[in-house]
């Protein structure tokens, strides 16, 4: 099958002017930002969010009903590179996981009170907002481990449980929260969707966890659910179905993550290359020393080969498949191959590499936890050999 990828001058249009803007307004703002973002600085955010507003360029993934640019994945994942160069650049644009995740999920399912009460702020950008599935003993990787409970009661349902490493928590307006309603541990299904107001009684943050990866705004929580009671008005779609929601956003948030780090890759080769030029050593210039040559080309072949997989897999996903397989595939070889690049252009910027005059020790640490979120290497390695062992032996049968 032929598959190209020729942008529309609009799309082009908006990945230039996004270049512009993280060169200009947002670049110089992680300068001064700091190392940690834990925390959030909440002034911050909605600086940035201003400032991609004026430039034209906020929420290309946001539905146009709310003023967004609605564009295909495909049409993101050129867009998204761009704001990527930047930790701070999908932040800027509500991009940042898990928002962008979340307002994919919440165009997709949620009703029209709903849109308004929770969609509606975040897309704008005056909130942010959380998924809350992962637990410290339970569900992660293997969601039928799902310990979290919600029971009817007379006035809704009650939430009790414990949840950990919840991406973007500390300062978050409300969570989506996936809580077993059903069955028994490790039964398949059985779980639900609810929208949570993060100031609800007997939802406590107990900690941001301290971990690798400090540029992540809002950081990553654990929180304790103790009889939180939430009305029939916060199920997200139908009783029993949120794993089934959990797959409208897992494949498409996949492949914007890739899209991001894509940005802070290339980056990383573009300060390598830099320094190759303007550094000597040994009476030549380290861009023309071959073993540095080499390290400049495998990069130069990873980043190429990540774009290939993931805008093969974004038009596959645009076309309305699952694309399972594919964003399995894409997520484990990009998640690795951006890791080797920013591996190797510290490498070849030596100690000024893993010094902070240059940002590349701090992408390393960022982009290192890439291969564990969204599913662990291994994982997706498991699922993509079943799915072959699967074919190959439905073929022997069948031919």
């Amino acid at each position: 099958m032929s598959m190209t990828f020729d942008l529309d001058p609009a799309t082009a249009e908006l990945a230039a002017r996004m270049s512009k803007f993280v060169g200009e307004v947002v670049i110089p703002e992680e300068a001064r930002s700091g190392i940690s973002l834990h925390h959030g600085d909440e002034q911050l955010r909605q600086r940035l969010v201003s400032s991609a507003k004026e430039f034209g360029v906020y929420g290309p993934h946001v539905p146009e009903e709310f003023g967004g640019h609605g564009l295909s994945l495909l049409q993101l994942a050129v867009v998204f590179e761009q704001a990527g160069r930047s930790l701070l650049g999908p932040l800027a644009i509500q991009a940042q996981a898990p928002d962008e995740g979340n307002i994919n999920l919440l165009d997709k399912v949620a009703n029209s009170e709903q849109r308004q009460r929770f969609l509606a702020p975040l897309a704008a950008g005056d909130v942010r907002s959380c998924i809350v599935m992962t637990e410290p003993n339970g569900a992660g990787s293997d969601p039928n481990a799902l310990t979290t409970t919600a029971r009817r009661s007379d006035r809704g349902w009650v939430i009790n449980g414990r949840k950990w490493f919840i991406s973007g928590a500390h300062g978050a307006a409300f969570g989506i929260v996936l809580a077993r309603s059903s069955g028994e541990w490790g039964d398949r299904g059985g779980a639900t969707m609810f929208l949570v107001d993060m100031n609800t009684p007997g939802l406590e943050e107990v900690r941001v966890i301290d971990s690798l990866d400090e540029g992540y705004f809002g950081g990553h929580s654990e929180l304790l659910f103790t009889d939180v009671e939430v009305s029939d008005d916060a199920v997200l779609g139908e009783v029993d179905l949120g794993l089934k929601y959990a797959q409208v956003r897992l494949g498409p948030a996949r492949m914007t993550h890739c899209m991001r780090w894509l940005g802070i890759a290339q980056r990383s080769q573009e300060i390598a290359i830099e320094r190759a030029i303007e550094r000597e050593v040994f009476g030549a210039k380290l861009s023309e020393l071959g073993m540095v040559q080499q390290l400049i080309a495998d990069n130069e072949i990873d980043l190429e080969a990540s774009r290939a997989l993931l805008y093969r897999t974004c038009a596959e996903l645009d076309s309305g498949a699952t694309a399972t397989r594919s964003t399995s595939i894409t997520k484990t070889f990009v998640s690795e191959a951006l890791g080797r690049v920013v591996d190797r252009s510290i490498q070849i910027c030596g100690a000024l590499g893993i010094s902070y005059d240059t940002p590349l020790s701090r992408f390393y640490r960022e982009l290192r936890p890439f291969r564990i979120y969204d599913g662990p290497s291994e994982v997706h390695r498991w699922a993509i050999a079943r799915r072959a062992v699967g074919r190959f032996e439905a073929n022997r049968t069948n031919g």
